[in-house]
């Protein structure tokens, strides 16, 4: 019996609505059709970029060929060394994942996004500042060429990553437990992901 009563009380309100004076007259109502929300992709800009020759200076350690041209990123901060450049004997880089330090510890960094399209990319950082050690936090997959720190007394130590493909961790760059100067650091990598990030860390 209710359920009667229901359809009945149902039929009734339709009848209804179908009388009011706007269906009358033959006026149409409104319907609003709401599209579902689709989560967009973030949008990746891409800089414009240009290759330059690759220079390095005469006494360079590596005596392999190096790559022709290069995508120069500047620094953001330009650093003057004073003194004149002496090369160090050339490190053969042995990587080691490791822990970053604490962060109050941590004296300094930077970090620069490199893309596969632009093939070798010459990342530069100007750090001015004194620590014990300096860190590369790779986020992606890059074939690493060398990395040239230089020091504020003028000494340059390059090491050699032997073009050797590294993926997403954090590893020791290079260790001067005395303590030292740093100036600049200069890395030639080469993204083999869609886009790599490369971080650059100086502890105390």
């Amino acid at each position: 019996m209710k359920r009667l009563v229901l359809q009945v009380l149902g039929f009734v309100v339709v009848i209804t609505a179908l009388l009011t004076p706007n269906a009358a007259l033959g006026q149409r109502r409104a319907v609003v059709v709401r599209r579902p929300v689709v989560a967009r992709r973030p949008l990746v800009v891409r800089r414009p970029f240009v290759h330059t020759r690759l220079v390095v200076h005469r006494g360079y350690p590596i005596r392999r060929v190096l790559p022709a041209t290069v995508v120069l990123r500047p620094a953001r901060r330009a650093v003057v060394v004073g003194a004149p450049l002496v090369f160090l004997p050339g490190l053969t880089w042995r990587p080691s994942v490791v822990a970053l330090p604490a962060r109050d510890r941590l004296v300094w960094q930077d970090s620069e996004t490199i893309s596969q399209e632009e093939e070798w990319v010459e990342t530069n950082f100007g750090i001015d500042a004194s620590g014990d050690a300096l860190f590369l936090d790779i986020d992606g997959k890059a074939k690493l060429n060398f990395a040239e720190i230089t020091f504020a007394n003028g000494n340059v130590q390059v090491v050699d990553f032997n073009e050797q493909t590294h993926g997403t961790g954090i590893y020791k760059l290079l260790d001067f437990a005395d303590g030292r100067h740093v100036s600049t650091v200069r890395i030639l990598a080469k993204s083999e992901s869609d886009d790599t990030k490369l971080a650059v860390y100086l502890s105390k």
